[in-house]
């Protein structure tokens, strides 16, 4: 008995340790490719493939229908040893398989990629301001003047005189 109360606690613990370890390898095999999106543009780079006759590989990209390396529109990779890369531009919304395959007839990944249709954000250069923020008290994007200005202070200055008086005469007790 006391056996199968050890199995029973080790269990999930174990199983914790194989999702991890599936987890973490999981990564590493699809780490061959990176596959990113730019509105209507597809990219894919890898460090997998070497150089052979002046070649570093080719990469396909599969819509939907396509099952083969032969049926996608094909892309050679370019590059440097420390890094390939290649482009498909105008492509559709959609999903997509992206293959790469090295010179030497190697895979060096594969990977799904969702294009959306949604545009790409644009950035227009503005003008900058030409006297920086115009923050402050009161008037900070107008300049109204002296006169605005001692009015302004005359109005505050009453009031604050207004509401002494007021407290004043309230904490005195009254006789008759």
């Amino acid at each position: 008995m006391r056996n199968s109360t050890t199995l029973l606690r080790s269990g999930p613990t174990a199983a914790a340790a194989a999702a991890l370890a599936l987890t973490l390898a999981g990564p590493a095999a699809a780490a061959g490719i990176s596959v990113s999106t730019t509105g209507s543009t597809v990219s894919v780079s890898t460090t997998a493939c070497t150089q052979i006759n002046g070649q570093w590989g080719t990469a396909s990209l599969l819509g939907s229908g396509q099952a083969s390396f032969s049926q996608g529109r094909h892309v050679a990779l370019s590059g440097t040893a420390s890094g390939q890369s290649a482009a498909w531009s105008n492509v559709t919304p959609g999903t997509y398989t992206v293959i790469v395959m090295c010179s030497n007839g190697n895979t060096a990944g594969t990977q799904s990629v969702v294009v959306s249709s949604s545009p790409s954000p644009s950035v227009s250069p503005t003008a900058s301001p030409s006297r920086g923020v115009m923050g402050g008290i009161g008037g900070g994007s107008t300049d109204y003047g002296t006169v605005t200005m001692v009015a302004g202070g005359a109005l505050v200055g009453s009031g604050l005189v207004a509401t002494a008086w007021y407290l004043r005469r309230r904490g005195k007790p009254r006789h008759l």
